[in-house]
């Protein structure tokens, strides 16, 4: 799993360790985007497992893509340079890593022989498109670099399964949220401000929307995705097929936390799409996939993960 320390890398570790017979190579560069701290508490509980290793490196370098020795049955690739809003004023950093990296990261399984490479895209890659719900095979035109690098990976992906004969699977993941989330993104940001009673900048009017998904349902998608035999190559978005505008978050987030939030107004930033909304019947078709978990029942247990928190938030 590489970014296997983050967010959703360590949410499937977890699943994965719970299951016999996995063997999990967590493979990060421990990037300084947000506290590498809070990315070793991710993994703390998993470093005691037999079946478990740690390889401190970056897939921007082939030389530490050679300390993985193991021999590697699938990759979850996981590691990105995130942010929407940051790409845009560093596109050439975020080529680097998303574009380059997922290349040396398919030279890589290409030269080792693995097969199956699961590949973390974006719902950003639809940009503002009208054509509610979101289905994979929408005329596509990103609107911001990252969003970019991550369509311009999948087509990478397609070659590499076209050629190699490597099964590609893209996940097109929908705002995802839940336990260990990374603290730039906005439930994160908005419960810490909240709690903290500290101002939250909004941009926007709150008009705008989100298809939000709990990440044990995301979890749900790759492991199914995992275990996928059926074709080459496939482009599958995993999300909820329910959104709600900012200010209803908001108002949601309020009950949880019962403290009002402080909200101040900024302009809409370049880059943000205006709404996500994903169809997910093809990942309901081929991958079993059907998201279990609402927006209260998810926020309650953030909620919960984040007064447990021994890390600073």
């Amino acid at each position: 799993i590489t970014g296997g320390a983050g967010f959703i890398g360590s949410n499937l570790t977890s699943r994965l360790l719970s299951i016999p017979g996995y063997e999990v190579i967590c493979f990060d560069n421990l990037d300084h985007f947000y506290s590498p701290e809070r990315k070793r508490s991710n993994i703390f509980s998993f470093l005691k497992c037999t079946n478990y290793q740690f390889i401190e490196g970056d897939i921007c370098f082939q030389a530490d893509l050679k300390k993985i020795e193991e021999k590697i049955d699938v990759i979850v690739h996981l590691a990105a340079k995130a942010g929407v809003r940051n790409s845009i004023s560093d596109p050439i950093g975020y080529n680097a890593v998303n574009h380059a990296g997922t290349q040396n990261l398919l030279e890589f399984a290409k030269n080792k022989n693995i097969k199956q490479f699961i590949f973390a895209s974006s719902s950003s890659v639809y940009g503002n498109s009208c054509n509610y719900p979101w289905k994979e095979e929408e005329l596509l035109f990103p609107i911001s670099p990252y969003a970019s690098s991550k369509l311009s990976s999948e087509h990478l992906g397609h070659v590499y399964s076209h050629l190699y004969g490597i099964r590609f699977l893209a996940l097109r993941l929908f705002t995802v949220y839940g336990p260990r989330q990374r603290p730039d993104l906005a439930i994160h940001k908005l419960y810490n401000a909240i709690i903290q009673k500290k101002a939250f900048h909004m941009f926007g009017d709150g008009s705008s929307s989100r298809d939000y998904t709990f990440v044990d349902d995301t979890v749900n998608g790759i492991m199914a995705a995992i275990n996928y035999n059926s074709t080459n190559f496939e482009i599958i978005n995993i999300g909820n097929n329910y959104r709600i505008t900012f200010k209803e978050l908001i108002a949601e987030i309020e009950k949880v936390c019962g403290l009002k939030a402080i909200i101040t107004q900024a302009p809409v930033q370049p880059g943000d799409v205006e709404h996500t909304l994903a169809d997910f019947n093809k990942a309901k078709r081929l991958l079993n996939y059907q998201p279990q978990t609402d927006l209260k029942t998810g926020l309650a247990l953030f909620s919960k993960w984040y007064n447990n928190q021994t890390v600073s938030v």
